[in-house]
């Protein structure tokens, strides 16, 4: 109350400033928060009755320094920052944890007249809401994170890999293993952290019944143990069972999906492990998450080995070993996925030693474009029965793909190589030119005319022809050896070019199938990533001696059929042959002789090979085309090519710029065959 006149004071007025410091007192001393000021030494001069049941009785209190008191020695630079505050006039917030770890309190210093107060506040439920806060948190990011690698894995090992690194940095673990159960037994799909020897005892073995493995199957439900005792004692049956000896606490996650469960997943740590409720709810709810991810694995993995098996199936399974080509191949698919490739590559024996050499490459991948290879390889396989020119070749194969649509296109590089001549001659529809290594060393790559792929070309195709030396390497590959991400085509026909020379001058004989090695592992790293596929098909060739080849011209006359069995009879005297052949050899070639007099026109000729077979050639200038033809019993005639088509092991006609050549092979006996050529 305040007089009138003056404004001093009253004894009322003193009387109720008392009673409200006395209230105000009363108030401190019962709130819930704890409550001290300090002087300005730090020394405690109040403090509330929270304050004393968190830091010991006034008695003890009063006077010290807030620093010196026990259970505050933890926090650690106390005294600093108290000095830090009556200095700077800041206040400042320290939270500090119990020492039992129960509860957590923040101090708050704050400057006063003559010193400091101190609040200290229970803060144990906003620690514990800040606590499941961040474990939400974090168990979201870790299902974001294992679900986002999971999205970009696609096989069971790359499942099993992205699992380990997701799950046990999260949970301090040290190993996973996942199984598949089928039959009462385990077989590993994948392991990370674990021995070999671990992984070969535990793989094919059964489970006994109400194990872990059996348990968590059964009742669906993931066993928790945190360690090797706990396991032992509720479980004593699996003493003898295969496990890691340096793992100690596990969880055994059942791997369900579609309501049949699968497998187990074990995570493993190296010591003894407590699960808290919030570990179980996560690694519960991870066990799905990771079970379909591996029967996404598990689908693709089954799809991509039939690939593989359409693509071994579509690619010739033993490229045959020829008088005048062997030759070695390899096929490396991409690792981007579970779809094959188009590329495919061939040798094909044709009439007189000659032999096609063909490499192409569907555009795309997938199991369209492997069919799409196989039937292109198919066709060349049909069209090189006919003894057709490249251009020709493929000219029918351009129609083949046309035909297949707009989006289809396919790159191709069919040759035929002739031991007589020693020529290679070749048309590529878009496809990298072949490489040549000479015996002398010398590497080069053909200059051609390269024409757009199969299925947008415009015939004519353009031919190359390239003389070959005995001994000669021919490699033929598809783009995909050539290219990656870090290098050009260009690039990479240098680098195949000088691996290739560099190999032959420091190993000359190096075999073809350790060739192939040594150039896909220069181009193509076992630890880089390739998003193509790739062939390579490496021939070595051989000439056939000019001692093997014998040529005649005939008149076109019948004296022509009598001149033909002469040159026969002298030619296989010559070779040794004679004992055996003669008789055939004459029959066949009268016979031959004869259809040209009758039906055709000249000029005639006639060629015998000795190779792996003996090989008779008569040539004339005609395009007609001999066929057999079913005679009756009463026709004198007719029977000729029926003839010839029993006394020969295969025969047929080859047509060229002048006319035709109707060739055939009979069996050499295995004591007069000759060696094979200097190529083989």
């Amino acid at each position: 109350m305040v007089r009138a006149g003056g404004p001093w004071p009253s004894l009322d007025d003193d009387a109720a400033d008392a009673h409200a410091l006395h209230a105000a007192e009363r108030a401190l001393r019962q709130m819930s928060d704890g409550f001290l000021t300090l002087g300005g030494e730090g020394r405690i001069g109040y403090s509330n009755a929270a304050a004393e049941r968190l830091l010991g009785p006034p008695h003890r209190l009063a006077g010290r320094r807030l620093w010196e008191v026990p259970v505050l020695r933890q926090i650690p630079d106390l005294e600093d920052r108290c000095r830090k505050v009556m200095a700077d006039g800041a206040p400042i917030g320290i939270d500090v944890r119990r020492p039992d770890g129960e509860r957590w309190y923040r101090l708050r210093l704050m400057p006063v007249e003559d010193g400091l107060a101190l609040t200290i506040t229970d803060v144990t439920e906003e620690r514990w809401r800040e606590a499941a806060r961040r474990r939400a948190t974090a168990r979201e990011s870790l299902m974001d994170e294992l679900t986002g690698a999971l999205a970009e894995a696609v096989d069971t090992q790359s499942v099993v890999t992205a699992i380990a690194a997701s799950i046990l940095p999260a949970f301090r673990a040290s190993g996973l293993i996942i199984t598949a159960a089928e039959g009462g037994r385990l077989q590993v799909i994948g392991a990370v952290g674990y021995s070999p020897e671990t992984i070969d005892a535990l793989s094919g073995t059964t489970y006994p019944a109400d194990s872990p493995t059996d348990v968590a199957l059964r009742t669906r439900t993931p066993q928790f143990f945190g360690s090797t005792a706990e396991l032992l004692a509720r479980h004593p049956d699996v003493a003898g069972y295969p496990r890691a000896p340096d793992k100690d606490a596990r969880v055994f996650l059942p791997l369900i999906t579609s309501g049949r469960p699968m497998g187990v997943g074990v995570v493993s740590f190296d010591g003894r492990h407590r699960f808290d409720e919030e570990e179980r709810t996560l690694l519960t709810a991870l066990s799905s998450v990771i079970a379909q991810a591996l029967e996404r694995a598990r689908l693709y993995d089954v799809a991509a080995t039939q690939a593989r098996e359409l693509q071994r199936g579509l690619l010739p399974h033993i490229l045959p070993s020829l008088p005048a080509v062997t030759g070695a191949a390899r096929y490396l698919p991409a690792d981007d996925g579970a779809d094959v490739g188009g590329d495919w590559y061939d040798i094909i024996p044709l009439s007189s030693d000659r032999v096609a050499l063909v490499i192409g490459d569907v555009m795309g991948r997938g199991i369209s474009e492997a069919a799409t290879m196989g039937r292109l390889r198919t066709a060349v396989r049909t069209l090189s029965e006919l003894d057709l020119p490249p251009d020709e070749v493929l000219d029918r194969l351009n129609d083949i793909v046309s035909d297949l649509g707009a989006d289809y296109f396919a790159t191709c590089l069919y040759g035929i190589y002739d031991p007589v001549t020693g020529d290679f001659t070749y048309a590529s529809a878009g496809h990298p030119p072949p490489s040549i290594a000479c015996p002398d060393g010398t590497v080069t790559t053909c200059t051609t005319v390269t024409n757009p792929p199969l299925g947008a070309a415009s015939p004519p195709f353009d031919t190359t022809t390239a003389n070959l030396p005995d001994g000669t390497l021919l490699l033929l590959y598809t783009d995909g050896l050539l290219e990656s991400a870090d290098r050009d085509a260009d690039q990479g026909m240098t680098r195949l070019t000088q691996t290739l020379a560099t190999t032959l001058q420091n190993a000359p004989d190096t075999s073809l199938e350790a060739l192939c090695d040594i150039l896909t592992a220069a181009l193509l790293p076992s630890d880089q990533l390739t998003g193509d596929d790739a062939a390579l098909l490496v021939s070595r060739t051989g000439r056939l001696p000019a001692s093997n080849v014998a040529t005649w011209p005939l008149p076109e006359d019948p004296r022509a059929a009598g001149m033909a069995r002469e040159h026969v009879r002298d030619q296989l005297a010559a070779w040794h042959l004679d004992e055996e052949l003669t008789m055939t050899t004459e029959l066949l070639v009268s016979e031959l002789v004869g259809n040209v007099v009758r039906h055709a026109k000249g000029p005639m000729r006639l060629r015998m090979l000795r190779s792996r077979t003996l090989i008779c050639e008569v040539s004339d200038g005609s395009l007609t085309t001999p066929l057999i033809r079913r005679a009756d019993l009463a026709d004198e005639g007719g029977r000729g090519l029926q003839l010839v088509a029993a006394l020969t092991q295969r025969w047929g006609t080859r047509y060229n710029a002048g006319g035709k050549s109707i060739w055939t092979e009979q069996n050499i006996p295995e004591t007069e065959a000759p060696a094979r050529l200097t190529a083989g």
